[in-house]
């Protein structure tokens, strides 16, 4: 089935980033949120981060005008039933994924792939909750969707060839580079990065050093272009939390254990630089 327009489901950080990266390509976009405020500033966040890329001479003026035009946004997600393609881009938890991921099921064609952009959940188990296990895929981007080139690409226990090809083939169109990985906890890349930033956290919690001494250290130390408590204040520690506990049920190994220390900033509200506070005040 040839993919003109895709629907995006959820606006936040990733969400609009997916958007944008559609919308400049080509593709019609329909980006669906709970409320008319995420959806402002998903359009706002977009129209600055093309304006960005005009400013860079990315893009033309024209282009980022096309763009902008291709992106509808809706409160309505029975409106998703017009796409030829879905991703889903909602919080990391599995009961907010798994129930979503019924309701595309019900709304959207037979035919259509249901991604989702999870970073640690199971295609497995939320491709069980529809009736087209082998048209459920993850499709992972990175933060900022529109700058970084890898998207992990997570087979299903049930995904099809057929599947994996098309999402492939379609990152490609956008402009990335699609690496495939198997459906683990965590995949490759957070199985892997989140461990780093949960243990740069004990090393604070535990009097070590600074965030800002274990940031330096990595950045001059590792080449890392930010430090990995900037690097979490970024994602944003509730999501750092989420994902980690994910690799503590799925992996049961107690070395995946969240720090203290990142349960007690999430309780607290300081979740990184979406919430002014986290290692860093913003």
């Amino acid at each position: 089935m040839k993919i003109e327009s895709v629907g995006v489901l959820g606006a936040g950080t990733m969400g609009n980033g997916i958007a944008h990266v559609f919308a400049r390509s080509g593709f019609k976009v329909m980006l669906c949120d709970v409320g008319q405020r995420f959806l402002d500033r998903a359009l706002h966040t977009m129209d600055s981060n093309l304006e960005r890329e005009v400013a860079k001479n990315k893009i033309t003026a024209a282009d980022k005008a096309a763009a902008l035009e291709r992106i509808v946004p809706t409160l309505d997600r029975s409106k998703l039933a017009e796409c030829d393609f879905l991703i889903e881009a909602a919080t990391e938890k599995f009961e907010i994924k798994s129930e979503l991921f019924r309701d595309l099921d019900r709304i959207c064609r037979p035919e259509v792939i249901l991604a989702s952009n999870t970073s640690s959940i199971s295609i497995t188990k939320l491709a069980a909750m529809t009736k087209r296990p082998e048209q459920v895929i993850g499709m992972h981007f990175f933060n900022p969707v529109p700058v970084m080139k890898l998207v992990e690409v997570i087979r299903g226990l049930a995904t099809s060839d057929e599947t994996l090809t098309s999402v492939r083939d379609l990152a490609v169109q956008l402009g990335k580079a699609p690496v495939e990985v198997n459906d683990a906890p965590g995949f490759v890349s957070n199985r892997v990065l989140m461990p780093l930033l949960n243990e740069a956290i004990y090393a604070v919690m535990e009097g070590v050093a600074t965030p800002d001494a274990v940031d330096e250290v990595f950045k001059l130390g590792m080449a890392h272009p930010m430090g990995p408590l900037t690097l979490a204040d970024f994602i944003g520690l509730d999501v750092c939390l989420d994902i980690m506990r994910v690799l503590q049920e799925g992996l049961g190994d107690p070395k995946y254990r969240p720090c203290p220390l990142l349960v007690k900033m999430v309780d607290a509200g300081w979740l990184g630089k979406k919430a002014g506070r986290g290692f860093y005040k913003y």
